[in-house]
This record gives C-alpha cells, structure tokens and sequence, in this order.
C-alpha cells in the first residue's frame, strides 16, 4: 500500500514524533511504500505573528504542498499525526479534493482543548470540551502563557468546528485509549469515526530479573506529571529505594526538595540514555507513574510491561485503563502522597503477588503492544477507508475553502 505520513514536529521533541517514527518504519518494514511530509516548528522563527496566526488556521503553502506531492505520488490513503502549527487543518482538503481517504491520529488533546492537554493550574480542566469557541483559554492564556497564541489556538478551533473540518474533512480518527475517545466524543467529534488503536514500542526489553530493589520513576519532571506527589510520598518512605531518571523544569526545585526532607534513599538521575533507561527498568521491582493529569497513553507504561515490570499507577483517565489494578499493577488516588506511600509498602510485602502481576505485565505486552499486532490494526483502518473510497462513485469533490464558510 502506499500510505502519505503527514507530521508537523514542535520545537522540542517529543513522543508524537517517536510514534511517527515508531510507525513509519514499522510500515515499511512490512514492505509498504510510506510519502512523508514533515515540517518543523523551528521555522515558526521566520513567521510573523499576524502571519503566523493565519497559518495555524488555513496554510495556503501546506495545501498546495501536499496537493502537489498527492499528484506526484498517488497515495492510497494519507494518515496525520499533526498538523499544530505550520500545517494547518487546510491539508485535509488538499487530500478530499484528490479522493485520498484522510486519517488522524489524536496524539494529544488540541481538537478539546487549546493547551491541547485538559490541565491548568495543577488541576485537570475541561471548561473548553464540547465549547464551539473556547474562548476561555484565551483569557486566560492557556497556550504558552500568551494572550495573542491562545487567542490564534482558540480560533483555528473554532475556524474549524465552524467549517466542519472535524467531522467532514477527517475520514477516521486513531484514539489510543477508550477514554481518550470518550472524551473526543464529549468534545463533539463523531463517534462513529473514532476507534482505539493504542501505540506500541518495538523495542522489546525482555523480561527483567527485578533484581534491584528499587522503585523506578522515568519521565519529565513537569508538574503535570506528578512527581511533587512523588517525592512527598517517599517522606514515609525511607528504608525502599527510588531511582528518578529524567529531566525538566522541576528537576531544581525537586533536587531542593529531596535535601531539605533529608531523603538519602532518593537518587536523582538526570536525563539518561535509552539504553540506560531499559536497563534500569529491567532491575527495578515496580515503575511509578503518578501522573496528575488525563494521559493520553503512556509509553513508559509500555516499555515495563515488555520486560515484565508491574506499574504503581494514579487511577486518573488513561492510565488507569492501561493499568490493571490488582493484574498488571496498582492503583492509587492522583496526587495522593499518602495514598501512594501506602501502596509502594503493599507492593514491596507481597512480593508473591508481584510476581504474578509482572507475568501478566508481559503477557499484556504481547497481547496488545508489539509492532505485529499493531500493524495488523492500523493495516485494517487504512484497508477499510481504502475499499470505501474506491466504492466510492466517481465526481467532483467539494472542497470548502475560507471564503465559503457560512455559505
């Protein structure tokens, strides 16, 4: 087959453009034939703000990009990863208007939510879901902490509802959890269009021997992330290792934190290499995950499960879906320090138990997230659009532009 892969990169890399990647050579590897079209935020540095705003909306310069390489490379079906900010939704169209079945995966929330990650001031926020002008994230400067790139957010949102981009421009939409797609749903995305395909790793650690004795927590040191609760929990804590690997805008005040408490069984480990980061999970006896705000998948959740490593996680949105209490892991309340206390002692006296839920971590592994069973998925979504468009009667495809909105 041969399938367009559309991605916009932000300027600090990120997991969406590891799942690209991820994807992409997953694809060929199987002997597809993968179009890319990428481009990079890095060039927002040559836009100005007026022109950079009007952009995010409608890029005339991406549609006639894409239309251009559409005709010179036929593609079967074109499937985005994101479009935020230089693409634009305008690319969409260039595809309808060339019969080219469009697919988006939902990497993160932006299609809800202007910040695009349903969380503010420390606490998950859902005031903009199912609005048709979410105007309160631009008042309050929900974007980046600017006013202006809120607003420009806001109204390509509302630009698009308005001109029925979200349900008529987009053939189907790639959730990775249930949750996550109830929520697209709650937000006005149609359901009958949205399905769960959950990402994959193909790096498969192999069963670890947990031999370690240590807790491990692998992530950015961002707020939303949880790692506040973490090091509160570990006040009470004080005879179970915890090994911190990552970096981020905490990591100082986090490092402070750990001194002034006085927590010599807490070991900050900066930003390590991949390989260092397997091994590591390979040794631990559990993962943490504590996050506070609604994930949209966790792909460190991934990577234990495929060296047999059970996850201690926050019961919130996806993460909770992902991880079975009592299976492949523990729950236990968001931004509960005590709470997690409490089930780091539970998971290090049931050694037993723990045991089992590393075999079921594994077998979940296997069950749901290697690139075999994800390709098999993925192959079905673009089979499935392909056969329709080629049903399909033959004819002219209407293909809005912004002058017809409200027309």
């Amino acid at each position: 087959m041969r399938i367009m892969m559309v991605h916009n990169h932000y300027k600090q890399p990120g997991g969406e453009d590891v799942v690209f990647a991820a994807e992409r050579d997953m694809l060929r590897s199987q002997g597809n034939h993968v179009i890319e079209y990428r481009v990079h935020n890095d060039l927002t540095a040559r836009e100005g703000k007026l022109q950079l705003a009007a952009e995010t909306v409608w890029s005339p310069r991406s549609r006639r990009s894409i239309a251009d390489l559409i005709d010179l490379t036929r593609p079967d079906v074109a499937h985005f990863h994101n479009t935020f900010m230089l693409i634009s939704p305008s690319a969409y169209y260039a595809c309808h208007a060339r019969g080219i079945p469009v697919v988006q995966t939902l990497h993160n929330y932006r299609l809800i939510c202007p910040a695009a990650i349903l969380f503010r001031n420390g606490h998950i926020c859902e005031d903009c879901v199912g609005k048709s002008l979410p105007y309160l994230a631009a008042l309050r400067s929900c974007y980046h902490g600017s006013l202006s790139q809120s607003a420009a957010v806001a109204g390509m949102l509302a630009f698009h509802r308005a001109l029925h981009t979200w349900t008529h421009a987009i053939d189907h939409y790639i959730t990775l959890t249930e949750f996550s797609r109830q929520k697209f749903i709650q937000g006005g995305l149609p359901a009958d269009k949205l399905s769960v395909k959950p990402n994959f790793t193909h790096s498969d650690l192999g069963v670890g021997d947990r031999d370690g004795g240590y807790v491990l927590y692998a992530g950015r040191l961002t707020p939303e992330k949880g790692v506040e609760t973490l090091i509160e929990a570990w006040r009470s804590l004080p005879d179970i290792p915890l090994k911190i690997a990552g970096d981020g805008p905490l990591r100082s005040m986090l490092t402070q934190r750990i001194q002034q408490y006085g927590l010599r069984n807490v070991e900050m480990l900066g930003h390590v290499s991949r390989a260092v980061t397997s091994e590591l999970m390979r040794r631990a006896y559990c993962l943490v995950f504590p996050s506070v705000w609604y994930e949209v998948f966790g792909m460190t959740i991934v990577e234990a499960y495929s060296c047999g490593l059970p996850v201690i996680a926050a019961e919130l949105g996806s993460v909770a879906e992902v991880v079975e209490h009592n299976r492949t892991g523990l729950h236990f309340a968001a931004g509960d320090a005590q709470g997690l206390a409490a089930r780091v002692r539970e998971a290090f006296g049931r050694p037993g138990d723990m045991q089992a839920m590393a075999r079921h971590a594994r077998a979940e592994y296997e069950m749901k997230y290697t690139a075999q069973v994800n390709y098999n998925q993925l192959m079905a979504i673009y089979e499935s659009l392909v056969k329709r468009a080629r049903r399909a009667e033959a004819g002219e495809h209407f293909e809005p532009t912004p002058q017809t909105v409200g027309g």
